[in-house]
């Protein structure tokens, strides 16, 4: 299937490992062109010349933080700099810190309001002006399946990502004049580093070891195993495909069937 990606700009933040790497690689296999950025800059730039050998697209990497407004500013320039543009923005970013409610200080919540709703909706607001007058633009927010069914622990994150959400949903509607497309895209339990910390973090408050955790999730999934970022890039690379045109507002999980809702 062609999907209509190749010489498309993509800009994906959080990409230098995880399910933002497996995106990117996933896009530069389809023919765009990337900006990918992260606050490691060694990881990065060992990422960005790994894409480049496999694919032979231009990568551009930018090291800055997303959650910090100078990093969206840097990232954009750096972006329309080299490529004029940008057709597709996939909104990422690292995950805030496990616990309940008591242990979340007003720090801890500020911190990450900047790191999962403030930074989707700067990129938004920077990129979204040009994909309105080209007429044509996709964006694709990472929020998590926590957003559908709460995970015990993740406080910050079931709060948060749930906002990003709304925020994606709303602008949907905004913007679907001007055939720009944005919807979400819901990690299960996927093999990723931040997987392995949550496990560790629950395994230190029941006392469980990481192996355990992982057994007890795993029996949870119909599926009967996590999930590969290469799983969850394949579904993220069509739905800012061309082909996906007429699928907007919606909020998509690879979950392995996690997800006990109907919808």
């Amino acid at each position: 299937m062609d999907l209509g990606l190749r010489g498309k700009v993509a800009l994906v933040s959080a990409s230098s490992k995880g399910l933002g790497r497996a995106i990117a690689e996933e896009l530069a296999a389809e023919g765009a062109n990337l900006v990918i950025c992260s606050r490691g800059p060694e990881a990065l730039r060992q990422t960005a010349e790994s894409i480049r050998k496999s694919s032979g697209v231009t990568v551009v990497d930018v090291a800055a933080d997303v959650s910090e407004q100078s990093g969206i500013d840097r990232i954009v320039k750096a972006a329309l700099d080299k490529f004029g543009k940008v057709d597709i923005l996939v909104t990422n970013s690292g995950g805030p810190p496990s616990g309940p409610f008591e242990s979340l200080t007003p720090e801890m919540w500020d911190a990450a309001s900047r790191l999962l709703l403030t930074s989707a909706v700067g990129l938004a607001r920077a990129i979204l002006p040009g994909m309105k007058e080209r007429r044509w633009g996709r964006i694709l927010n990472v929020t998590s399946i926590a957003v559908k069914q709460p995970i015990e622990g993740l406080m910050l994150s079931n709060s948060l990502r749930a906002a990003v959400t709304g925020f994606a949903r709303t602008l949907a509607n905004e913007v679907a004049p001007f055939k720009v497309t944005v919807n979400c895209i819901l990690p299960g339990y996927t093999r990723t580093d931040r997987v392995e910390e949550l496990a560790r973090a629950a395994g230190e408050r029941s006392g469980a070891s990481a192996k355990d955790t992982f057994a007890k999730w795993e029996k949870e999934i119909p599926m009967g195993r996590l999930g590969e970022p290469r799983e969850f890039a394949a579904l993220a690379a069509f739905l800012v495909s061309e082909r996906a045109s007429y699928i907007t507002g919606s909020s998509i999980a690879v979950d392995g069937g996690w997800i006990r809702s109907l919808v």
